[in-house]
């Protein structure tokens, strides 16, 4: 089996790790694993899925023009 390390990792991101690694009854080595294999793993229709169920969440989030947002925070 092969090994990665990554460096200089943010604590609060590491904390947040061990979080759903204990959530999800793992070891923080566990955890990352499941994620990197998860992230590997999407097909180009489970990422248009992925997409899709965001842009649904996201729905109305975002109201109006980015142009016109910047326009008037610029105005003020």
């Amino acid at each position: 089996m092969s090994q990665l390390l990554v460096r200089d990792l943010d604590p609060v991101l590491v904390e947040r790790l061990k979080q759903k690694a204990k959530q999800h009854r793992r070891s923080l080595q566990g955890e990352v694993k499941a994620i990197l294999e998860a992230a590997a793993t999407l097909s180009a229709a489970g990422a248009r899925k992925l997409a899709a169920d965001w842009r649904r969440h996201l729905e109305g989030a975002i109201d109006g023009d980015s142009a016109e947002l910047i326009r008037e925070d610029r105005d003020r």
